[in-house]
């Protein structure tokens, strides 16, 4: 790939010999993450069966897959996930994989007022710590973080997030709830996430449009070039219940090694970024709240759109 004035260099950086960080990374939501959205799911045979494809099925050939590749990866672990599937969880530790905090049952945080969420996260941490794990990580569900969370997480321990989307590069970050102490920031993105890709149910999630594994390999496989040329932080979010499937496991793979193949790959988990980022990065970013712009034209007292009036708007 040649250079060009739209992928100047980040400046990050890096360890030495290294030209870009790369993460791969998984959201071990199994049966939580449908029972968040609806909690009569769990009558669901079918659906729970689907879920279930993850922690049964998934989730083993993804550790095989990663131990070929000599790749250490980050599973994020909702508590529900670590009560139900406490074997599964210490199998992923066991292989040498970081754990991180994923909520409990993957809860929508923006629903939740300051106790609930402090009590979600609690929850989580007390259902990896009777597994023996202390995670050091944390992504939000939903990738929703709120501004009051940093706070949470600083009291309890966390080192860093990977729930914001707002750049390239890790960087240190506290909030306008925070008068002390800063977490790492390993950012996301929605096309490196594969919801957007391959996620359906029926009555639950998805567009309906299943896109090929060829398709997916092709644009994160473009992404993760662009990332080597400037010297970025690649991420990629998967989910074992869908990137678990045969032909997209094919195609994970294969995404694998093209990463290692690019100029001065560092492919490792997010705790090793992180912590990289927290001993060379002394900036640290504010993320201030942005104010409410209260209701505009056209909007009830609560920023709903009004219905319309006028029942001529199309009439000549």
């Amino acid at each position: 790939m040649t250079a060009n004035l739209y992928h100047p260099a980040s400046g990050f950086p890096w360890p030495q010999g290294r030209g870009f960080g790369a993460a791969f990374t998984f959201d071990v939501d199994a049966e939580a993450g449908a029972l968040a959205f609806d909690s009569t799911f769990h009558r669901r045979m079918s659906l729970m069966s689907h879920q279930q494809y993850g922690p049964a099925v998934a989730v083993p050939k993804l550790l095989g897959m990663l131990e070929h590749h000599e790749v250490k990866a980050t599973f994020f672990v909702p508590g529900f996930t670590a009560d139900l599937h406490p074997d599964l969880v210490r199998r992923i530790r066991d292989h040498g994989h970081e754990i991180g905090h994923h909520g409990w049952l993957h809860e929508q945080t923006t629903a939740l007022t300051d106790a609930q969420e402090e009590e979600m996260i609690d929850r989580g941490l007390e259902s990896l710590g009777r597994l023996g794990i202390t995670p050091v990580g944390y992504r939000a569900p939903w990738w929703e973080y709120n501004y009051r969370t940093t706070d949470m997480l600083l009291s309890r321990g966390f080192e860093y997030d990977s729930s914001l989307l707002d750049d390239d590069v890790p960087y240190r970050f506290t909030s306008d709830a925070s008068a002390t102490g800063s977490l790492v920031e390993i950012p996301v993105d929605w096309a490196l996430d594969d919801w957007e890709q391959f996620a359906f149910y029926p009555g639950w999630t998805g567009s309906g449009v299943i896109e090929s594994p060829r398709k997916a390999l092709q644009m994160w496989s473009e992404e993760a070039s662009v990332a080597a040329h400037a010297g970025n932080c690649f991420v990629l979010t998967n989910h074992p219940f869908i990137s678990g499937r045969p032909s997209r496991l094919n195609a994970l793979s294969a995404l694998i090694e093209h990463v290692k193949g690019l100029d001065g790959a560092w492919i490792t988990t997010l705790q090793d970024i992180a912590r990289h980022t927290a001993s060379v990065i002394e900036d640290i970013k504010v993320h201030d709240r942005v104010a409410d712009p209260g209701p505009q034209p056209g909007q009830d007292d609560q920023g709903h759109p009004l219905p319309s009036t006028d029942d001529h708007l199309f009439d000549n």
